[in-house]
């Protein structure tokens, strides 16, 4: 089975045969000893360090369908080199526009967005409430904001109420979360530790969302809920809308609570908290561990990984962009 590979040093990515090599570098420049990826088991890269490797190597990336995801010191995402996108239709990608064009197509779509990812935030709070976590109060001002949800006419409406669901829900996170304070949301830079692990995460969620789109016949430029724009797939991010709860907020919560993460795991700047190389790597580990759980899903009626769950969002929002069946965003039942 095909998994990822997160590369955590700067080093030199190179071919041996049928084996990637990648050659870590230390901060005096000096090679350490290599290690060997066969190709056939990788499905993608992360690369949090600078990548030193040649045209030659892309292409074979390329032919073998391997994608490379970059990321700056600062978490952030910079880029993706992707394979040719094999699997693009031309009709889909008529009724994807269209769908955009179209005022009444497109906020169907992005409504469904919202009320998914409004729907598993309740569940979160929900589960905490059963474990005497004082988030009631949370709870009912988000379930009064998605009642609003169906009554919107404008995208920047439907946007102005995720934004509150979401100002709510991360003021619950000083009650979920032990011993680490949330102080409201901050980014670009993320001001304490909460921050930098919301930050990390839905950039790894995003990407996660983007290499699942590239698999099906989706465009992951033409997006529903988030205008489109220049160099970014913003299509990545509706998606994201709807797993960011499930995937990142119960990773995060999990991490701190059970001190798999902790204040040493972050550098503290004047104006930023970044985590460590340690801390990415706690975090990757606890969110790999949740992308590979799997659940018996109730309409395939057959077991499925939370990393399946999100190309099968994809699959139903081609049905739906191409008139086979009504898109329904995905809930969590349990």
């Amino acid at each position: 089975m095909k998994k990822t590979y997160y590369l955590f040093n700067p080093g030199r990515l190179s071919r041996k045969d049928n084996t990637l090599k990648f050659t870590p570098v230390d901060e005096n420049g000096k090679e350490e000893k290599p290690k060997y990826i066969p190709v056939e088991g990788v499905s993608d890269l992360y690369c949090f360090g600078s990548l030193d490797t040649n045209s030659a190597m892309y292409n074979f990336l390329g032919k073998q369908g391997i994608s490379i995801h970059f990321f700056d010191y600062y978490e952030h995402y910079t880029g993706s080199f992707q394979p040719k996108e094999y699997l693009l239709a031309g009709k889909m990608q008529i009724e994807q526009t269209s769908h955009y064009l179209d005022t009444y197509k497109r906020q169907l779509i992005a409504k469904r967005f919202i009320e998914g990812a409004s729907f598993n935030i309740t569940k979160n709070l929900r589960y905490y409430l059963k474990r005497d976590r004082e988030v009631n109060d949370h709870l009912e001002r988000i379930l009064e904001f998605s009642q609003q949800i169906e009554n919107t006419t404008e995208i920047p409406n439907l946007m102005g109420i995720e934004g509150n669901i979401r100002q709510v829900y991360y003021d619950s996170f000083n009650i979920i979360v032990k011993d680490h304070a949330m102080e409201g949301r901050s980014k670009q830079p993320p001001m304490n530790e909460i921050n930098a692990l919301i930050s990390f995460g839905n950039m790894m969620c995003y990407t996660l969302c983007l290499d699942q789109i590239y698999h099906t016949q989706l465009n992951p430029t033409i997006s529903f809920l988030h205008e489109p724009g220049y160099r970014r797939y913003s299509l990545a991010l509706d998606l994201a809308e709807i797993f960011k709860p499930i995937l990142v907020d119960r990773t995060i919560f999990r991490v701190l609570n059970k001190k798999e993460v902790q204040s040493k795991d972050f550098d503290f700047h004047v104006n930023k908290v970044v985590l460590k190389e340690s801390g990415k790597k706690a975090f990757i580990r606890a969110f790999e561990e949740r992308l590979n759980e799997t659940i018996k899903h109730r309409t395939l009626n057959k077991s499925v990984s939370y990393k399946h769950l999100v190309k099968l969002e994809c699959y139903k929002l081609s049905k739906h962009l191409l008139g086979i069946e009504t898109y329904k965003p995905f809930k969590i039942w349990w």
